[in-house]
């Protein structure tokens, strides 16, 4: 963000921004004309795969019965998730789900919290392929779960044919088929894609539109730090938005594998 505001301040970019802001030029030199792309986006990704499994590896290579510092956050975090979602959500055998629960939401906090973070400041959530394939994952386990669970035939069963007189049954089949198996999986990812895309457009106007009133108009200077005092607003606004979003895309996933392992529709 600071980078593009630098370049914004020298003249050479335009303003306001545009969705294109997001499409990132490859930081290998052989990436720009080729068709492997190695962007500032897939190298967060890395690294917060890599900061995760590094963090509950060191967390957990020594455990103690009195926990250190490092054990204690790891045990505080991954007991959330266990009790206020897998628990809350499934019950008792929300448990065996805890540990991709707690997987999931730190990839999704840690992904998000990079825009916010500087010298990263996007998150890799604001392009829709990364929640659409965290998505997908969440929609090929808690059918599969459910498949698993019931069977083939009895969890198609429960989850298309609601306890409904027959003759409603035609119209209500199509119905739960398009909200069960098509709505599911692309509201999941669009709901996080749209958040963390808004929050980084409205981060990139303030600040841009600061610069862009500061050397449009020395008159506009009192209003350019408005503009920057509302970045800073924001920012604050966007780490509640970051960690609620992390919070309701686990949820989410654990009700519909609630929803998966129930006995009736």
């Amino acid at each position: 963000m600071f980078g593009q505001a630098n370049v914004l301040a020298q003249g050479q970019a335009e303003f306001p921004p545009s969705v294109e802001d997001f499409y990132l030029p490859s930081i290998l030199p052989w990436g720009a004309h080729d068709s492997f792309w190695f962007t500032k986006i897939t190298a967060m990704v890395w690294i917060a795969v890599g900061v995760l499994i590094i963090f509950f590896l060191a967390s957990y290579r020594n455990p103690q019965l009195v926990p250190t510092k490092k054990q204690w956050f790891a045990e505080s975090i991954y007991g959330f998730v266990r009790n206020n979602i897998a628990v809350d959500m499934i019950g008792h055998q929300g448990v065996r789900f805890a540990p991709y629960f707690t997987t999931l939401f730190c990839f999704v906090l840690l992904t998000n919290a990079f825009a916010i973070i500087p010298f990263f400041q996007i998150s890799p959530n604001s392009h829709i392929a990364f929640p659409a394939f965290l998505a997908v994952i969440s929609y090929v386990l808690f059918n599969w779960i459910g498949i698993r669970h019931h069977g083939f035939v009895k969890y198609f069963k429960n989850s298309l044919v609601p306890p409904a007189p027959w003759y409603i049954l035609p119209l209500l089949i199509p119905i739960e088929f398009f909200s069960t198996f098509l709505v599911r999986p692309f509201s999941l990812a669009v709901r996080l894609f749209a958040n963390m895309f808004a929050g980084h457009m409205l981060l990139l106007v303030f600040t841009l539109g600061g610069f862009a009133m500061l050397s449009a108009n020395a008159w506009l200077a009192p209003v350019s730090v408005l503009s920057w005092a509302m970045t800073i607003a924001l920012t604050f606004l966007e780490f509640l938005v970051i960690c609620l979003q992390a919070y309701v895309f686990t949820v989410l996933t654990a009700s519909y594998v609630q929803g998966a392992l129930a006995e009736e529709h």
